[in-house]
């Protein structure tokens, strides 16, 4: 009798690890994708409408007030406002171009590396940098602070991009979750 309880509990063990394994395994696919798409998307869209702001709805000229504020500093003598704003929108679109390309090679894939994404966060974390440090320069830090906080989020970002596949095993997040309960 007892051999038999022992064997039923083992068969339910298995089939509730299955069960679980199952669980944790679409889990782990499903905020894979997710996130993945949200980063794309964020940036992608983010990048590619700030950039044509600059270059093709303004045609690089930067708007009257906001060229305004830059007067008395050393950006309206060189290179000039027009010219910064062409600058910056030049390298938002280096960097939708960036994680367009990413796109285009196919990094999204959970098998495929991502050294075209993570180099386009990472050009995105100097873009926030370059447009904070014309905020500093006109005095706008509440603006400078949504930027740094804009830097540090792509900064957690990009670690979260290593902890996923392939730079983890396909169980990266459940993984840990198990890891921390046992």
């Amino acid at each position: 009798m007892a051999t038999v309880a022992s064997t039923h509990s083992a068969q339910h063990s298995a089939h509730v690890s299955t069960r679980d394994g199952t669980i944790a395994h679409i889990a782990d696919r499903a905020s894979y994708w997710l996130i993945s798409a949200s980063i794309y998307f964020t940036f992608g869209l983010l990048f590619f409408f700030s950039a044509k702001e600059k270059l093709i709805d303004n045609s690089g000229t930067m708007p009257a007030p906001l060229a305004k504020t830059f007067q008395g500093t050393f950006v309206s003598s060189f290179p000039g406002v027009n010219t910064s704003w062409v600058l910056i929108g030049l390298l938002e679109a280096l960097v939708f171009v960036v994680i367009a390309a990413s796109v285009l090679t196919g990094e999204f894939l959970p098998t495929r590396r991502k050294p075209i994404l993570l180099s386009g966060m990472a050009l995105s974390m100097f873009t926030f940098a370059m447009i904070a440090w014309g905020e500093n320069l006109t005095g706008g830090f509440a603006t400078v602070a949504e930027l740094f906080e804009y830097l540090v989020g792509t900064a957690v970002l990009i670690v979260l991009v290593l902890l996923m596949p392939p730079y983890r095993k396909t169980q990266w997040l459940s993984g840990l979750l198990r890891s921390e309960q046992e």
